[in-house]
């Protein structure tokens, strides 16, 4: 006979499921305001695609992470 198998359970817990999602939110919010105004005021010879694709990356990791947690923490299970 197969043992019991353990439940999966989440890594973080429950409680800071808000924190989190306010947190990185708010951090992926700032990032993005920061590209836009780096795009806004740099003209198109002084501009970098690195910083560009890194400053949008940072925010999008956060923004998604941002989105899974609010889910979450609104008990809508993903």
């Amino acid at each position: 006979m197969a043992p019991a198998a353990k439940p999966i359970t989440s890594p973080v817990p429950d409680a800071w499921y808000p924190t989190l999602a306010v947190l990185m939110l708010a951090t992926g919010l700032v990032v993005t305001a920061s590209f836009f105004i780096y795009e806004a005021t740099s003209s198109k010879r002084n501009r970098s695609k690195v910083k560009e694709l890194i400053t949008g990356a940072v925010a999008s990791i956060f923004l998604g992470f941002g989105s899974l947690f609010l889910l979450l923490a609104t008990g809508v299970y993903v």
